[in-house]
């Protein structure tokens, strides 16, 4: 396992180099993939995807290949490159993903000798529902819109004794910050230009889903919480909140979309020997994005390299403990790691 001191030395050797290189819409036009050549190319926040009519596999179906980069996206705002993030989550997504697999189901498909700390992510093109899938064991303070904390604030300033929040309703007075929910909460929320929380009837209303589809959505997932709970008790950690999506395959089953348990869509804390939330400064000890938000002072401000460093070795510590697992960089560049794993994966599934 690197320690703090090596972590930091890979960051500030390093981070600089990881970060460069070209967008894959680029590379598509400069002529590195000419097997993509004519693909739609999707810039998401903190993922690029890619596919096309002509872009199946052997057997027929879709393929939508996913290209994980190094921004940080925090309240609806870019804030720059964080070193090695990729490559962090990836891996993150990859080890929760094999524990989850069989209870939400998988749109990724296996190709021999793709590394797990691989950024192109070879899936399925699902039938997205449009919905983020949230649910919530602790009431975690946060600065984002849709925490059930920004709610509760508002309801405490009102002088409002109760309160509901995405169809749950709750004591006010009987909440706290950081403090551990009544029950496991699904708390699902919109996926428009502005996300907001909502509640399932709103979602089958509309036509976001059908009753059966977010029951199975509901179900699956509450599942696979208490699978990757019980797993982080053997890590000395628990597992706070997370955020999936799903979409529907070629078979007409509900499987999951985009990453899993990470850093970026889930909370962890640290827990101490007894089995109790272990606190820094009056917070828990957390690994999750929420350390980088809580850096945000102005509505559009930027990361500056020490504040992206030290988001990184933050990343690298959090992957650590979670998989137990060293981290192992890829120091190729990253064009280099883009184009030779996207010909893996072509070549695999064409």
């Amino acid at each position: 396992m690197l320690n703090e001191q090596e972590i930091r030395e890979l960051v500030a050797a390093h981070g600089a180099a990881v970060n460069e290189g070209r967008p894959i819409k680029q590379l598509i036009e400069d002529g590195e993939l000419p097997r993509l050549k004519g693909t739609t190319v999707l810039e998401g926040k903190v993922s690029d995807s890619v596919f096309g009519d002509a872009l199946k596999t052997r057997s027929g179906e879709p393929i939508r290949l996913m290209f994980r980069n190094n921004r940080i996206s925090t309240h609806d705002v870019n804030r720059g490159a964080i070193p090695f993030k990729d490559q962090v989550l990836a891996f993150n997504h990859d080890h929760m993903h094999r524990l989850v697999q069989r209870v939400l189901g998988s749109s990724q498909f296996e190709v021999e000798g793709l590394s797990p700390a691989s950024t192109v992510i070879p899936a399925e093109n699902l039938d997205l529902v449009m919905l983020e899938n949230v649910l919530r064991l602790y009431m975690a303070e946060s600065s984002t819109s849709t925490s059930l904390y920004q709610h509760w604030l508002a309801a405490k300033e009102a002088g409002q004794s109760t309160m509901n929040y995405a169809g749950h309703e709750l004591e006010v007075s009987a909440l706290e910050p950081n403090g551990i929910l009544p029950y496991l909460m699904d708390t699902p929320s919109t996926k428009e230009k502005v996300d907001r929380t909502t509640d399932a009837a709103y979602l089958i209303e509309t036509g976001v889903c059908t009753e059966g589809q977010y029951a199975q959505i509901r179900n699956s997932s509450l599942m696979a919480f208490g699978v990757v709970s019980q797993y982080l008790a053997c890590r000395g950690m628990v597992l706070v909140d997370t955020k999936t999506e799903h979409g529907i395959n070629t078979d007409g089953k509900i499987v999951a979309a985009d990453e899993l348990y990470t850093m970026d869509s889930s909370r962890f804390w640290r827990l101490d020997d007894d089995g109790n939330l272990l606190a820094r400064d009056g917070k828990p000890v957390s690994f999750s994005k929420e350390f980088a938000r809580g850096m945000v002072k102005e509505k559009g401000q930027q990361f500056s390299e020490e504040q992206a460093n030290e988001i990184a070795v933050r990343y690298i510590q959090g992957l650590q403990h979670l998989t137990g697992e060293s981290f192992d960089p890829d120091l190729r560049p990253r064009d280099q790691r883009i184009v030779e794993s996207t010909d893996l994966v072509l070549d695999t599934l064409l």
